[in-house]
């Protein structure tokens, strides 16, 4: 009898959960539709700017003189790959930190 009473109290808990979540799933569509557009508006952005090649080409460069000073010439190419995949992650984090900011600042415009 006490097993019953538990096993009805669960299923009752959650078929009544089940509105709320549905009540939550909608804000949840839009904030995603919000985040592709912010994305989207980035990457049009960077396209034009060559940003990401900006970015990732400087900080390849950049390794290459400072490997070239350390170790001659696998030194430089060492280097340029180093700072290559340093670069690659710099503007991944740049990209994402504009994303959110963008996010943000169409939330601040049009709060629903």
């Amino acid at each position: 009898m006490n097993l019953n009473r538990i096993v009805g109290v669960a299923v009752l808990s959650s078929i009544m959960s089940v509105p709320a979540t549905l009540a939550y799933a909608g804000p949840q569509e839009t904030s995603q539709a919000a985040h592709d557009r912010a994305e989207r508006e980035q990457t049009e952005k960077d396209h034009r700017k060559h940003t990401g090649a900006k970015v990732v080409g400087g900080t390849a460069a950049g390794g290459a003189v400072v490997g070239a000073l350390a170790g001659g010439g696998k030194g430089a190419l060492i280097g340029g790959a180093a700072g290559a995949g340093a670069g690659a992650i710099a503007n991944k984090v740049r990209k994402d930190k504009a994303v959110k900011k963008r996010e943000q600042q169409e939330q601040r415009e049009d709060p629903r």
